[in-house]
C-alpha cells in the first residue's frame, strides 16, 4: 500500500472559512465587502495563479459600467482596502484563534489561506490517501500489520482530538476577554463607568413619497403631516452603530439603542446618550441643549442658499465662518462632521454628539471615535491622559469621500468647553 499525504489547507476548508468570515461580527452588516471575499475566494481558488483586473471586479462584483475606468475610478482599491482592514480587525478579535488565516496582500486582489503558525503553509489539493492498487490480494502478515497501524492510528487520533478539545477551551477562556486599547477605556469612561447602559439614539428623518416612486424630505409648508414616513436612515447611520456595538462589546458594555422618533425627554434626563446623525434628519437635538462652537445651520443667501452647513461660531485665524460640504445637486465628494461630547440634562449624564452633514460624515465622526490611532490624536490635542480630565468639547473633521466611501478623516477644528 502506497500512501501519500499533504498536510496543507484543504479547498472546502477555505470555502468554510470565508463564510464563517461573513457571518462575523466584523463582516456580515457589509454586504459589498461579503459579495467581494466570496469572489476573490472563488477566484483564488477555482482559477489559481491566475490575476485579477479591477476592470473585472468592478463591473462583475461591484456593478460598474462596461465603461469603467480604474485609473480615475478608485472604487476597487477603496473597498479592498476597507476588506483588509476588516479581515485584520476579525482575526485580532473574534478569529484570535481561528487555524486558517485570510489575507490579501497589497499590490493584488488574489486571496491567502495559511494555517496559523505556519506560513509557509499555502492551499493544495485536500488532503487525500492514495492507494497504489495490486491485482495479487494481500497476504494474511500484510493483512494483521494494516490492522495494528488502523488501530494505533485511531488511538492516536482520538488523543489529538482530547488534546485539541482541552486546548480550544483554554484558548477560548483566555480570548473572552480580549485586551481593550488603554485609548478605548480613557475617551468613553463617561459611558462605560456609568450605572447603566448608554443609550444610542440614531436618525430617521421625516420623508414623503413612496420609496418606490421617490422620496423627499417632509416640508411642514405644504406637506401633509399624515404622510410622514419617519422609519428610514442612512447607509452611514447603519454602519455607525455597527462601529459602535462593536467597540462596546470590546468594553464589556451593552448598548440600547432607538431611532430618534421614538425619544423621548424623559430618555434625555435619565440616560447618558450617544446621538448618531445631523440634526436636519436627528430631530430630537434640535429640542435640547446641543453644540456652541460648530452649529449644523441651512444658508438663507447666497449661492449655496439652502445648503446644509457647520457655522463655525468662534473662528479662529485663518477659520472660515461656514464649513460647507459639496453642493448638493453634485456627488459627494466632501463632508464636514461633528464630535461634540457635552453635559446632559441631568449634569451627572453625558451627551456624544456624532453628525455629519451627511450619512457618509456621520459615518466618518463614529468611525473616528471608533479607530485606536483617531482617539489617540484627540486625546493628545485635548492635553488628556486620565479620565478625570476628559471635559467637554467640540471637534470638527473633514471627511473625504470616494464613492459613498469615507476614505480619509481630518481632524481640522477642536474647542474645549467649560462646561
Amino acid at each position: 500500500m502506497a500512501v501519500t499525504h499533504s498536510f496543507a489547507i484543504g479547498r472546502e476548508q477555505c470555502f468554510q472559512q470565508v463564510e464563517r468570515l461573513t457571518k462575523s461580527h466584523s463582516l456580515h452588516s457589509s454586504e459589498s465587502l461579503c459579495k467581494l471575499l466570496r469572489y476573490l475566494a472563488e477566484h483564488s481558488l477555482d482559477h489559481p495563479g491566475v490575476a485579477l483586473k479591477e476592470y473585472q471586479i468592478a463591473t462583475e462584483v461591484l456593478g460598474r459600467p462596461a465603461g469603467f475606468d480604474p485609473q480615475s475610478d478608485s472604487t476597487v482599491r477603496v473597498q479592498a482596502g476597507r476588506l483588509r482592514v476588516k479581515l485584520a480587525e476579525y482575526y485580532s478579535h473574534e478569529g484570535a484563534d481561528d487555524p486558517i488565516l485570510v489575507e490579501i496582500p497589497k499590490g493584488s486582489y488574489v486571496l491567502v489561506f495559511q494555517l496559523r503558525g505556519k506560513p509557509g503553509t499555502a492551499l493544495t489539493p485536500a488532503p487525500q490517501m492514495e492507494l497504489a492498487e495490486k491485482k495479487d490480494e494481500v497476504r494474511p502478515s500484510n493483512r494483521r500489520w494494516v490492522i495494528a497501524i488502523v488501530v494505533l492510528a485511531l488511538l492516536l487520533l482520538a488523543s489529538v482530538v482530547t488534546s485539541a478539545v482541552l486546548l480550544s477551551r483554554d484558548r477560548n477562556q483566555s480570548a473572552a476577554a480580549p485586551a481593550v486599547p488603554a485609548a478605548y477605556r480613557l475617551f468613553w469612561s463617561h459611558f462605560v463607568d456609568a450605572p447603566q447602559q448608554p443609550l444610542v439614539v440614531f436618525s430617521n428623518g421625516n420623508f414623503v413619497g413612496r420609496p418606490e416612486t421617490g422620496m423627499r424630505y417632509f416640508n411642514p409648508a405644504s406637506d401633509a403631516r399624515s404622510f410622514i414616513l419617519d422609519h428610514y436612515t442612512g447607509v452611514g447611520e447603519v454602519l455607525a452603530i455597527h462601529q459602535l456595538d462593536r467597540v462596546f462589546f470590546l468594553l464589556n458594555r451593552p448598548l440600547r439603542v432607538k431611532r430618534g422618533a421614538l425619544f423621548t425627554l424623559d430618555d434625555a434626563k435619565n440616560n447618558d446618550l450617544i446621538f448618531v446623525g445631523s440634526p436636519s434628519e436627528n430631530l430630537t437635538l434640535l429640542d435640547i441643549p446641543g453644540t456652541r462652537e460648530f452649529i449644523f445651520k441651512r444658508l438663507d443667501s447666497g449661492p449655496r442658499r439652502g445648503d446644509l452647513a457647520v457655522l463655525n461660531v468662534h473662528p479662529q485665524p485663518g477659520e472660515p465662518e461656514n464649513f460647507l460640504a459639496t453642493p448638493a445637486n453634485q456627488p459627494t465628494v466632501e463632508d464636514y462632521a461633528v464630535i461634540a461630547l457635552l453635559p446632559g440634562l441631568d449634569p451627572s449624564r453625558s451627551i456624544l454628539i456624532l453628525a455629519g452633514n451627511s450619512t457618509f460624515g456621520t459615518q466618518a465622526a463614529v468611525e473616528y471615535v471608533c479607530s485606536e490611532d483617531s482617539i489617540k490624536e484627540l486625546l493628545r490635542r485635548l492635553n488628556v491622559s486620565k479620565p478625570a480630565e476628559l471635559k467637554p468639547f467640540e471637534a470638527l473633521l473633514r471627511v473625504k469621500i470616494a464613492h459613498g466611501v469615507p476614505v480619509v478623516e481630518e481632524l481640522v477644528a477642536l474647542r474645549s468647553r467649560s462646561n
